[in-house]
């Protein structure tokens, strides 16, 4: 296989192991870019990406520059002589500019298979939506959100048991694998990137701490959904006693909620009557405390059959 000089570019720890599979498969890392570090923590210090981290301690020089717009960013990617930039989940928009500097171009891990999910939450709104299948695609940057040509793809089947943690580690190993193949085939020229279709074109809006709040008129399979959709982050709570409780884990119950009002216990075992059907709570968290089986949580703070899970103000 033909080394290539890389620039990778990305940000979270979703990255990390697509830069250690070009840096195994014997590629030269000349340069990475991340985003700068930022406050965390109590203290507010200044904390450095996971894929920040990782370059340094490998040794690879790391830039971290706010836009890739400004003459000088331009001019020091040229100046790297890279044979192509590789990005995943970087978090900067690349102008055409940058993207016409590397020969072959700028490559993208993207985690859905495209055009569905374009974005920058392809992971968690699959799973929400329900879909079948989700996957990776390889792709060549255009200076359209996510609508270049399409280098390589694979699949993977989405279940009930899927969360947005299992299938975020999922993807980011497949695309591990994905990129090595993709750059080989681009570099043999056996690979010929095909446009996306026209049709069925959607956007992964970005999560909010807004969309937490659950709403028990939802029908159940909604809301379990999105339990496994947006836990650990933004997570999913519901407002009880003025305290917002956590939803770490539900699953579905055939529990008759026919004749009950949306939020209220149909048992002693946190089973909650949804706007059509019923869910029940097997994982919760209290503020301040640590995340905590249903029967656990149910001996500190008992919530009998029939109590209505919203506050007052809200019903």
């Amino acid at each position: 296989m033909k080394k290539l000089r890389i620039a990778f570019m990305g940000t979270p720890d979703f990255s990390v192991p697509c830069l250690k599979a070009l840096a195994d498969a014997g590629h030269e890392i000349a340069a990475v870019y991340s985003q700068p570090p930022r406050p965390a923590g109590r203290g507010h210090k200044e904390k450095l990406s996971p894929v920040h981290a990782y370059a340094e301690s490998q040794g690879w020089p790391v830039y971290t520059p706010k836009s890739f717009r400004r003459p000088e960013v331009l001019e020091e990617f040229a100046s790297l002589g890279v044979d192509v930039a590789v990005v995943i989940a970087y978090g900067l928009i690349l102008p055409q500019a940058a993207l016409d500097i590397p020969p072959m171009g700028c490559v993208n891990i993207h985690a859905s298979l495209l055009p569905r999910w374009r974005g920058a939450a392809p992971i968690q709104r699959a799973i929400e939506a329900g879909d079948a299948e989700s996957g990776v695609a390889i792709m060549q940057m255009a200076e359209e959100l996510d609508a270049g040509d399409v280098i390589l793809e694979s699949r993977v089947p989405l279940n009930s048991e899927t969360t947005a943690s299992s299938l975020h580690d999922e993807l980011s190993s497949l695309g591990a694998d994905l990129i090595i193949r993709a750059l080989e085939g681009m570099a043999k020229g056996e690979i010929k990137p095909q446009p996306q279709p026209l049709e069925g074109v959607t956007y992964a809006q970005k999560l909010s701490r807004e969309e937490s709040a659950l709403d028990w008129s939802q029908p159940a399979e909604e809301l379990e959904r999105k339990i496994r959709a947006l836990t650990p982050w933004p997570g999913v709570h519901f407002t009880f006693q003025g305290e917002k409780i956590k939803i770490l884990k539900a699953r579905l119950s055939n529990l008759d909620s026919t004749h009950s009002r949306a939020g209220t216990l149909l048992d002693d075992q946190l089973t909650v009557a949804c706007g059509a059907g019923a869910l029940q709570i097997e994982r919760l968290q209290r503020p301040g405390k640590g995340g905590m089986e249903a029967t656990a949580f149910l001996n500190g703070y008992p919530l009998p059959k029939g109590t209505h899970l919203v506050d007052r103000e809200l019903t």
